[in-house]
């Protein structure tokens, strides 16, 4: 049975709150809670992109795998672009043949651990095929559930990611990350105007023991979808108050900014911080690829001299 301590370390997690994740205090070593306290702390540290903090709390004498499936995936999003990168994703695939042989010795937990950090690992390198096999077509593990169904959502089927929730309804209970399922998906389908997706970011920021920035910025998103604008801005400046850094944040707000009544140097300096700060994101290479599409185009057009009268 899961303690209360674990439970809310659990809830932090799911709701993006990595921070207080990190600074929770860890368990005694010889706690059950200890080795899914380290996860979600090191899993947390992966989340604010310092995959090198997450490697750092792992004993290097740990014998767990999925302390050891952590380490692997902490290790591939650090070498991302490297060479590296192919030998890490073997490291995952062998040990998710391990958990699987007759003679594992892992707990079933750990086995789930292991799943949903190796399909992680290969949804972020592209390998959408081996990600949703090794996470389980079947699987009746909801952490495996909610990966499955954004890697649907991230390719464009969310009709797939809706079959994921409907058939995982049937045995879920009515969990907290059942419900943040089912704003993400609300989320890309714009389903009655985004207002459950909204109503459920809005009840989980009125939880006065949750600090999480994460949530903020979803909300943020959404309310630029329902066109409200200086609400959306509000969120998204709390938000990166509390996460100065953060990329989504940061280009969340330079779409706000740049539909809202705001002025148009507040618009070009967030367009420029993204651009100087987080140069490889999506945002950032889809518009100054249309930009060098429409230079090329233009260095193509010869202006016609001007028409005289004869």
């Amino acid at each position: 049975m899961t303690s209360s301590e674990l439970y809310h370390t659990k809830q932090q997690f799911i709701l993006g709150a990595y921070q207080s994740v990190i600074n929770l205090a860890l368990p005694d070593p010889s706690s059950s809670d200890y080795i899914p306290t380290l996860l979600y702390q090191a899993r947390s540290h992966i989340a604010l992109h310092n995959p090198k903090a997450a490697i750092d709390i792992i004993p290097e004498d740990n014998a767990n795998v999925a302390l050891k499936a952590v380490v692997a995936l902490a290790r591939y999003i650090d070498a991302a672009g490297s060479s590296e990168t192919d030998n890490l994703l073997e490291e995952m695939r062998d040990l998710s043949v391990e958990i699987e042989g007759d003679d594992a010795e892992s707990t079933e937990s750990d086995k789930a651990y292991v799943r949903v950090l190796a399909g992680t690992a290969f949804a972020c390198a592209g390998e959408v095929e081996e990600a949703l096999e090794t996470l389980g077509a079947d699987t009746e593990d909801l952490e495996a559930v909610a990966v499955i169904v954004q890697i649907y959502l991230s390719i464009n089927r969310p009709d797939l990611a809706k079959k994921e929730y409907e058939r995982s309804k049937r045995w879920a209970e009515d969990d907290l990350l059942l419900q943040l399922i089912e704003s993400n998906i609300g989320l890309i389908t714009g389903k009655d105007g985004y207002s459950n997706t909204n109503s459920f970011y809005t009840e989980q920021l009125g939880n006065p023991s949750l600090t999480s920035p994460h949530i903020l910025t979803a909300r943020g998103v959404t309310r630029i979808l329902r066109n409200e604008i200086p609400e959306a801005k509000s969120d998204l400046e709390e938000s990166l108050q509390q996460q100065k850094n953060d990329a989504e944040t940061l280009a969340a707000y330079v779409v706000a900014t740049g539909l809202g009544p705001a002025k148009k140097d507040e618009s070009e300096e967030s367009w420029t911080r993204l651009l100087n700060e987080h140069s490889t994101h999506p945002l950032v290479v889809e518009v100054s690829g249309k930009a060098d599409l429409f230079d090329e185009a233009a260095s193509k057009f010869v202006v016609p001299p001007v028409a005289t009268v004869a």
